[in-house]
């Protein structure tokens, strides 16, 4: 049992946690609940129609999508190149140069192609000039506030606030209802109690879900400065010994259809399924650097890069990412809930829901008990945790 000036420093953690964290908390699990639900959303919103072919037709060679996508747009660069899981389509993406892509991530644009016929589905304009969609709003909103690297360090810190807020709950929640059964809502008392009791309840129920949820939101954020520090680590001293080497301009460059087979003969059992050209400011220099996935549940998440030597067209390396980039992957599936499929994502929806009720109810706990200072459940409380005028364990 815990002793009343350690029960009162928790409480006063559990409150103060919670109530630096709510508001955001809740713009965050607002906007995570269509997020859940992105990709129904976008197929809904902007549904795509293809060419009915057999589902063991190829995919057209990567080449010849390259040299369509630099017909259409010769005094640009190919910056990468992505092969959709979902649908038999691929993405090309191009940049007026690598150094306008550097100083302005948002001129890059698209073109859509059918991935087996080689059609010409879509082309896009450039990222600055497109407006919004809702899930773009939602997205911003959820991982950055509209404010960058800022906007997710502070995100971030509001995240690992929500975890304190759940530790100390749950250790608050066991003397509080010590003399009551698990889950127990007095509803024939007052209405600040029954709150109060809904409240612990929610919390304890979904706990294990919060805190996960809570903990890799936490490691999202951090992706920025993770794979910044990557780079300027493990990246850096792989490229040493590349510096000063020439690389062919991209129309001279080796078949890139032939480096995506190089790539997938060095990861057997994996799918490769982006491609960054040499010079993209988010790949390497001198080399086509592929990203390969697995293909279970689990190891679909977990990628690894591919350096293919941008002269010779020969591996270069596999490359093993780091642990806090592996712990990045795997956070990002138990965070959004998008693993399972429709009735995983249903799931995590209502956990969401729930979660708003635990932080509106707890907004309520905290406004009444300042509104209305001396009241029953004050002394409830206080009989709980020893002390009248810090113990009143209202959530937040």
């Amino acid at each position: 049992m815990l002793a009343k000036h350690s029960l009162k420093r928790w409480y006063l953690i559990h409150k103060w946690s919670s109530l630096i964290c709510t508001a955001f908390l809740l713009l965050i699990c607002l906007t995570g609940l269509p997020l859940i639900f992105r990709d129904e959303i976008d197929g809904w919103l902007q549904p795509h129609h293809y060419a009915h072919l057999p589902a063991d037709t190829p995919q057209v060679s990567l080449d010849r999508l390259a040299t369509a996508s630099q017909r259409l747009y010769p005094d640009e660069v190919i910056a990468s190149m992505f092969a959709d899981d979902d649908e038999p389509q691929i993405y090309v993406w191009m940049a007026p140069s690598f150094t306008q892509m550097r100083a302005q991530p948002k001129s890059m644009h698209f073109i859509r192609f059918d991935a087996r016929t080689g059609e010409v589905l879509e082309t896009s304009k450039s990222a600055a000039e497109q407006p919004r969609t809702f899930i773009d709003i939602m997205l911003a909103l959820h991982t950055d506030l509209f404010a960058g690297l800022p906007g997710e360090l502070f995100l971030g810190a509001m995240a690992l606030m929500f975890v304190l807020a759940i530790v100390s709950g749950i250790v608050l929640y066991a003397p509080f209802m010590k003399k009551l059964a698990f889950g127990t809502v007095r509803a024939d008392r007052s209405s600040r109690l029954k709150w109060l009791d809904l409240h612990n309840m929610l919390g304890i129920t979904v706990m294990a879900w919060t805190l996960v949820v809570g903990a890799t939101g936490a490691m999202n954020e951090l992706s920025t400065p993770l794979f910044a520090l990557w780079q300027q680590t493990d990246v850096k001293n792989l490229l040493g010994s590349y510096q000063g080497t020439a690389v062919p301009p991209q129309l001279a460059l080796p078949s890139v259809q032939t480096a995506k087979e190089t790539a997938s003969r060095a990861v057997p059992g994996m799918t490769v399924t982006a491609m960054v050209y040499p010079g993209n400011p988010y790949g390497s220099p001198y080399h086509y650097l592929f990203w390969a996935k697995g293909r279970s549940t689990l190891t679909s998440r977990l990628l690894t890069p591919i350096l293919v030597d941008a002269r010779s067209g020969k591996l270069s390396a596999v490359v093993a990412m780091p642990w806090y980039l592996r712990a990045l992957e795997v956070s990002r599936p138990l965070h959004f809930g998008d693993y399972g499929g429709l009735p995983l994502k249903i799931i995590w929806a209502l956990l969401d829901l729930i979660t708003i009720g635990i932080l509106i109810s707890g907004l309520y706990l905290w406004i009444a008990r300042r509104n209305t200072r001396s009241t029953r459940l004050d002394r409830i409380v206080a009989k709980h945790l020893g002390d009248a005028t810090g113990s009143a364990q209202h959530l937040p």
